[in-house]
């Protein structure tokens, strides 16, 4: 063997003779370091190298990455030596040139190891770094908060499964409004829970049903605040379902002319924006329609487009007295196994007129909610629904997991996801959190 001394004082093994280098069909390797400190994996000794079969060699020091020369068959096993033992670590960058040196060899491979002169968590070192390179934000400006409201005065009743929300009076409602809008959250969204229910839903369509005379007194009381009305009937029906029921099912097309005067009595109320939820086939046209017909082409349309038939709606259903007294909804509500067909579905209410879809829940989704982000240029909102909630709740008041972590890593997920508005029972305290 000779020696000699490289660019940054690591020794250089070469042949003896130059002819060694391709002999015995070019099985001997030739290891090139050039940066302090070096290990050879299985050798101890360099000397080996003219003897044994060296697979890799890599840099030990602060220095970039290594350079690995070779020939013949042995290229290919190097390759798979380095593809199973050190690539799926480090990740290195590959450059192939294929050059004659000064032994003949057909090609020279060099490899640049990333570590250690790439250290990602030279980024992470403090809070101020953290936030500089922070890809994803959020603001209380793309909440919204779902709201009960319900009837008498002066009515806060706490909602036994969901900590911190409340069913209210009208009253009640509108001072909780204005403190929503001094925290910069963008808006509200209303469910009502009428004095009576009845087959026909005629809550839903009256225009001094309970939720319209809430739009009327938040109207009054508060300047930019969006009021967002949820347009549906199942909180109105004695059947606890979406529509009129026929045959011991939601009758489509009936149901239609039920939501198209829901919405519209929402609009001349003074919603800002109406959001069907029941899942019906041909909703966001009926509804598109009769606002237009009425002059309120003006009104935009935010469609559960994408709402699934989940367990997680539990706690709502404790909180807008809507729990379906037969059977159940996934006649109509999606199968959470379907996410072709939730792009469909969000693709036909756009053609119906939609503005901007939502897909609902949302972490048990954020997969969907990604493809619709890379599929459709319109907004998407996602509903944090009650159950994804209070399990975050459950866990805090058990002690197993930080409020405020939680809720902010929930929130941001979805945004990281792709959806730009948030509808949430954390709105508020999120806000302060951000502000």
């Amino acid at each position: 063997m000779l020696s000699s001394t490289g660019s940054a004082g690591a020794r250089v093994a070469l042949p003896a003779t130059p002819g060694a280098a391709l002999s015995a069909a070019g099985e001997l390797l030739l290891f090139i370091l050039h940066w302090d400190g070096f290990k050879v994996f299985g050798l101890e000794d360099l000397a080996a190298i003219e003897t044994l079969q060296v697979f890799d060699a890599v840099s030990s020091g602060d220095h970039l990455g290594m350079v690995v020369v070779t020939s013949g068959l042995h290229n290919q096993r190097l390759d798979e030596t380095y593809f199973i033992q050190v690539h799926a670590l480090v990740k290195p960058q590959l450059v192939l040139l294929w050059t004659s040196g000064p032994f003949n060899l057909p090609r020279v491979t060099i490899r640049v190891m990333p570590f250690p002169t790439q250290r990602l968590r030279r980024l992470r070192a403090n809070e101020s770094l953290r936030g500089l390179v922070r890809e994803t934000h959020l603001h209380p400006g793309q909440f919204i908060l779902p709201l009960f409201v319900c009837p008498g005065e002066g009515v806060r009743r706490e909602i036994g499964s969901m900590p911190g929300n409340y069913q209210m009076s009208i009253d009640e409602l509108v001072k909780e409004c204005i403190e929503v809008e001094s925290l910069g959250i963008s808006g509200v969204i209303l469910f009502g829970l009428p004095e009576t229910k009845d087959e026909m839903a005629t809550g839903a369509y009256d225009d001094h049903g309970i939720v319209q005379r809430a739009i009327r007194a938040i109207r009054a009381e508060t300047s930019r605040l969006l009021i967002v009305t949820d347009v549906c009937n199942c909180e109105y029906t004695s059947h606890g379902h979406c529509g009129f029921v026929k045959d011991g099912d939601v009758d489509n097309d009936t149901t239609l002319q039920w939501l198209a005067k829901s919405a519209l009595s929402h609009a001349r109320a003074g919603a800002d924006i109406v959001a069907p939820s029941d899942m019906m086939d041909g909703r966001v046209w009926a509804i598109r329609q009769a606002l237009d017909a009425n002059g309120y082409e003006k009104i935009p349309i935010l469609s559960y487009a994408a709402k699934f038939a989940s367990v997680f709606y539990g706690p709502f259903r404790e909180a807008a007295e809507s729990a379906p007294q037969f059977g159940d909804r996934r006649s109509y509500q999606m199968d959470p196994a379907n996410g072709r067909e939730a792009m469909r579905e969000i693709e036909l209410d756009l053609q119906e007129g939609a503005d901007m879809i939502m897909i609902k829940p949302a972490m048990p989704y954020l997969d969907l909610i990604c493809q619709a982000r890379q599929r459709f240029d319109v907004p998407i909102a996602a509903y944090q629904v009650s159950g994804e909630y209070s399990m975050i709740m459950a866990a805090v008041q058990n002690g197993w997991l930080d409020h405020d972590r939680s809720m902010i890593e929930s929130l941001t997920s979805i945004t990281r996801a792709g959806a730009g508005i948030i509808l949430t029972y954390f709105a508020k305290p999120a806000a302060r959190l951000l502000a």
